[in-house]
């Protein structure tokens, strides 16, 4: 049995280090009994020092996206290794605003990724289909190309040992309050599953946590966890209202 990962995402909130600070201390208070579940917080870049100052047995560090180089000329970037320094051990890779604002391709997440890798941060990787894509039933062919492209030259030994989790995260989904049905969901991680088993082998593949990421709430995060049967939740809102985030995680622990 996978441990269940749970990620907050706080993306470019909240504004000030203070109001950072409440948040990740009522959570750590919160749930500073939970053993069955690891936790993972990605606040923003000039707030992981205030939130690295406050160590935790039950809350994990973690960033928003990094660059694919270590250092050099690259202004406005951050590195992996600074990253590192600064005490996460989780990075995600790929989510779907960096590739609609941002124009970031498989081929760049591919870098990023191989990179985090190197400094021995644990990916996870953002994959999901457009609404259109949605409609027009591409799904398992995005999905497809997304982690072909995403995990060329990733070795079987890179990917394993529960150093790698993907997250499906439906495109439409996000921070629309509308999500998939458990079925759906489902299926999008058994097409995972086999797509990653076909690039490395079934054993690999079932070593890769795969997450559900999309208007995630208390309400509906059981159901993704106990009926569509996914190894953990990538939270976006919902985890900036510290308490909503403490039930989400006491829904999947009960």
């Amino acid at each position: 049995m996978l441990k269940p990962l749970i990620v907050a995402n706080w993306k470019m909130n909240p504004l000030s280090n203070e109001e950072a600070l409440r948040l990740f201390k009522i959570v750590k208070k919160e749930l500073k009994d939970i053993e069955s579940i690891e936790i993972v917080i990605c606040p923003p870049f000039t707030q992981l020092p205030v939130v690295s100052r406050q160590p935790s047995i039950s809350l994990k560090l973690g960033a928003q996206n990094c660059f694919w180089e270590d250092e050099g000329a690259y202004t406005g970037e951050i590195s992996p290794r600074m990253l590192r320094n600064l005490g996460c051990s989780y990075i995600i890779i790929g989510h779907s605003e960096r590739r609609k604002y941002f124009g970031e391709t498989d081929e760049m997440i591919n870098k990023k990724i191989r990179t985090a890798l190197k400094n021995n941060l644990k990916p996870i990787l953002c994959t999901g289909e457009t609404l259109e894509e949605y409609k027009k039933d591409k799904t398992d062919k995005v999905l497809i190309s997304q982690l072909q492209t995403a995990l060329k030259d990733i070795s079987k030994f890179q990917i394993s040992n529960f150093k790698f989790q993907i997250a499906y995260e439906p495109v439409w989904a996000i921070g629309t309050g509308v999500t998939p049905n458990t079925d759906g969901i489902m299926s999008a991680k058994l097409l995972i599953r086999k797509i990653l088993a076909k690039m490395y082998s079934r054993p690999i593949a079932e070593k890769v946590r795969i997450l559900y990421g999309g208007s995630v709430s208390s309400k509906n995060a059981n159901d993704f966890i106990k009926k569509a049967g996914m190894d953990g939740l990538l939270v976006g809102g919902a985890s900036l209202r510290p308490m909503e985030f403490v039930k989400i995680i006491k829904s999947i622990d009960s």
